[in-house]
This record gives structure tokens, C-alpha cells and sequence, in this order.
């Protein structure tokens, strides 16, 4: 545990933001710096089969240290950090024995209040990570990394734990939907997995969002504007007008549990063509359809308003909810509830309100389920993680590791 701390604030200090308008894997640089320096941790920890492959994909296996047959199981993370804030130049700062009230982030005149989350108010006595309120932290998934690490290398230590083999994954280009496209199952070897790419204590999930995305492009025509009478169609109006015709009670900011919703992501303006980019969930594929029906009628009811100009929609699935591939396989979801009570963490099973390389492997042949990293506030600059949460995921850890190999005898 006395290097868990200290590998989850090297990590961070790698900037490994993904970024989507790049094709090729991983799609930043910083990813692939970061995937060689674990590559080496893993050497020394003297794992075998340690694999980094051209694309940023990196694998390790610690052998099995038991006779008895036992099911090879996996640990997955994800190395990219979300483009939503920058992952540049991370000052974390570490708050020993919060006490409450709110935390300055460094001198950026920021503060992680718990007015505004009141989680802090259930974190009295833990000691926290937080940013200096300038970038995100990179918890999510630089944690779940650390985390992973730390409980091979307690394994290794600690050679009286029996486990079977234990496969261990590290991704890139998750935050941007394509963490497992040329993710290996048959090589991970693993017949189940988990990733560690949870928020708080406690998270085990097995349910996430069917998810599309959809692009509204409104095409309209440049003139300058001195002559523009009768000429000028401005893309942008007809974009204002598409998004006034969405429900504005389901957006994120309105919804929670198993709601779903659709969000205006970004828009790319300009007179003569401007593109709206939305992101569309729901937990039910029928629900999910109806949401993609619903946004094409409301194209085609616009273009039959529009004298001039005129709009399209493309839409793209993501991924679908793992709950109908975890399902079939009960004894994965009752492992980790149990190895949580046996370290003394109550599992709070919910859904996830997104979407995780779990998702996407468990309909490839992997049935992963995400337990918790102990981090809160992903994705933005008051993003933070309780060390001790930190601390629980590593003994989860390794007492899933232990209870499987346990189960087979």
C-alpha cells in the first residue's frame, strides 16, 4: 500500500488525453509514453507474457500458485484521460485528514465545496486527492491503474494468497468510445473480467447505457451579408431552431438513475453549414430506438417547415448495455459483492450512466462488470479520490483474486 499514493501521482503526471478527431490508436502520443513506462513496471514486478502492442494495448499475467484448476480472470484499465479538461502539467495536491468545508485548489481561486458535493460530507477523517483547479486529476482511469498494480505486487509479496492466473489489461482511447476495438480477448486469456474505472466506494455495475451518437447537420448557404436579402440561408438559425425542438426535461442536468437522455455535446457553427454532435442513452434498446425514431421525425418535420435550406441525421451506435451479457454468469457479480463485504465495503449495485471498456468487451466474449476506484467528479477540474477508497479498491483487489481461486477447490 506505501506505493499506491506514489504510482497513482507519477501517472497523472503523464498527459494522455485522447482526442477524437485523430483515427489513428492510440489517438495521442502521451498514451503511448505512458503505456512504456508501465510496460517496464510490469517487467520488473517479473509478470509474465507482458505485452505492448502498436497500438498502445498493453497485457501481463501473474501465473496461477495453485495445483487445483482455477479460472483465469482479468483486471482492466484504461490509460486516456477525458478530453472535457486538460489533462496538461496535473498539480495535485494531497489533503491529509479532511475535516470538512470547502478546499482550495491551489491558488486558481477554484474550491471543491461540499455545498456543491456533498459527497465530501461522508469523507470526514480520509485523506483526499485533489487538483490544483486548472486541469482534471486523471482518476478516472489512472487510479483504477494504480490500483491494479499495487495488488499484483501485493500478490507477489504475499505468496500464501492462492490465486489462480490473473490477467491484466491497460487500454487506450476509452474516453472516446474505442477502448476495445483492437482489444485481444482470445489472447488476455481471461474468462471474465472486471475494470476498475468506478467513482466511489462501494460501485459494482453491471448495467450501463445503450448509447448512439447523432450528428444534425443544417445546411444552409453563404452570401455576404450586404446583398443577402432573399439569399442568405443561415445555418445556424435552423440549428437553433432543431435544438428548440428537443425536450429540455431529458438532459443530463435533468435526469438521473435509469433516465436516459439526449445532450447536446458541441456544435461546430458557421453560416453555411453547422453541425450539431449529441450523445443519446437510454438502459432499454427499445427505448433507445425510440429516441433515434424521435430525433428523425424531428428532422423531417423541420425540413417541411424550411422554405430554404434543409437538414440531415446521421446516427451511429456506440455500445449496448452489458446487462443482457453479465446476466448468464450470476457467480461473477456474487464474487465481487462478497469480496466487498469481506473488506468491509457494503456493494452499492447500480447502474453505470455511461458507458465503460466493459460494455463493449462483454459483448466481444468478456463478461466484465466496473467496480469502484474510490474517485468522484470525473471529467472535470474538481475532479478528486479518497485515498482510503483508493486503499479498499487494492484489497478488493486481491481478495477477488483470492475467493476465486477459493471457489474451485
Amino acid at each position: 500500500m506505501d506505493k499506491l499514493v506514489e504510482r497513482f501521482l507519477r501517472y497523472v503526471s503523464y498527459d494522455t488525453q485522447s482526442d477524437g478527431a485523430v483515427q489513428h490508436c492510440p489517438s495521442t502520443e502521451g498514451q503511448r509514453v505512458l503505456a512504456k513506462q508501465l510496460y517496464q513496471e510490469l517487467l520488473e514486478l517479473e509478470l509474465i507474457d507482458v505485452t505492448l502492442d502498436n497500438n498502445g494495448y498493453l497485457s501481463a499475467k501473474l501465473p496461477s500458485n495453485v495445483t487445483h484448476l482455477v479460472p483465469a480472470i482479468g483486471f482492466i484499465a484504461h490509460m486516456d484521460t477525458a478530453p472535457d479538461a486538460s489533462g496538461r502539467n496535473v498539480k495535485p495536491q494531497v489533503i491529509e485528514n479532511y475535516q470538512g468545508g470547502d478546499i482550495a485548489l491551489g491558488t486558481s481561486q477554484e474550491v471543491l465545496s461540499p455545498t456543491q458535493y456533498p459527497d465530501l460530507n461522508n469523507l470526514h477523517g480520509q485523506s483526499l486527492i485533489t487538483t490544483d483547479g486548472t486541469t482534471l486529476l486523471g482518476a478516472d482511469n489512472k487510479a483504477g491503474i494504480a490500483e491494479i498494480i499495487t495488488a499484483i505486487a501485493y500478490l507477489k509479496q504475499n505468496p500464501s494468497i492462492q490465486h489462480g492466473d490473473i490477467c491484466i489489461g491497460f487500454t487506450p482511447d476509452e474516453e472516446i468510445g474505442r477502448g476495445a476495438n483492437l482489444f485481444d480477448v482470445d489472447k488476455f486469456g481471461a474468462q471474465w473480467a472486471y475494470t476498475i474505472d468506478g467513482g466511489p466506494v462501494g460501485e459494482l455495475e453491471y448495467e450501463n447505457f445503450n448509447a448512439t451518437t447523432a450528428t444534425v447537420i443544417c445546411h444552409g448557404v453563404n452570401v455576404h451579408p450586404g446583398t443577402a436579402k432573399n439569399k442568405m440561408i443561415n445555418s445556424m438559425n435552423i440549428a437553433a431552431q432543431f435544438q428548440r425542438l428537443m425536450p429540455s426535461d431529458q438532459t443530463p442536468e435533468t435526469t438521473e438513475g435509469y433516465e436516459g437522455f439526449y445532450h447536446l455535446k458541441s456544435m461546430s457553427p458557421s453560416v453555411a453549414r453547422t453541425e450539431l454532435s449529441y450523445i443519446v442513452r437510454d438502459f432499454d434498446r427499445q427505448g433507445l430506438q425510440q429516441r433515434k425514431d424521435f430525433m428523425q421525425q424531428k428532422v423531417d418535420e423541420l425540413n417541411s417547415q424550411l422554405d430554404k435550406g434543409h437538414v440531415e441525421l446521421k446516427l451511429t451506435d456506440s455500445y449496448f448495455n452489458m446487462r443482457e451479457m453479465v446476466e448468464p454468469h450470476p457467480h461473477i457479480i456474487e464474487l465481487a459483492k462478497h469480496a466487498m463485504l469481506e473488506c468491509n465495503v457494503q456493494p452499492n449495485i447500480k447502474p453505470i450512466r455511461g458507458g465503460t471498456d466493459g460494455a463493449r468487451l462483454s459483448f466481444m466474449g468478456l463478461p466484465c462488470p466496473n467496480i469502484f476506484t474510490g474517485g468522484y467528479n470525473f471529467h472535470g477540474i474538481h475532479e478528486f479520490i479518497s485515498i482510503d477508497g483508493m486503499q479498499q479498491a487494492v484489497q478488493v483487489i486481491v481478495k477477488l483474486a483470492e475467493n476465486t481461486a477459493k471457489s474451485t477447490q
